[in-house]
């Protein structure tokens, strides 16, 4: 499923127009994705939860030239899924 397939389900669901489903799935990630930033995290209770945590740095190797590079620590996006969604797939 892809974006345009997810806002014709919800305003098929939600009985409004595309344009409002696609405005209200922009502003859930919107939101999503600044409470992200500022460290914080989104639970949504029976879903999951969305937060940031922090990958280290560390030495890889170029898989072409098998030659070993350095990787920079960075924050990186998480999804825990919560036990209802858990049990239903």
């Amino acid at each position: 499923m892809n974006k345009a397939d997810l806002i014709a389900k919800i305003a098929e669901d939600a009985g409004i127009a595309k344009t409002q489903a696609s405005a209200a799935l922009d502003s859930f990630v919107e939101a999503i994705t600044k409470t992200l930033k500022k460290g914080d995290k989104v639970t949504l209770v029976g879903f999951g939860t969305f937060s940031v945590s922090k990958r280290a740095a560390r030495t890889g190797r170029n898989p072409q030239t098998g030659e070993t590079i350095k990787i920079k620590a960075k924050k990186v996006a998480r999804f825990k899924p919560g036990k209802e969604l858990s049990e239903k797939i």
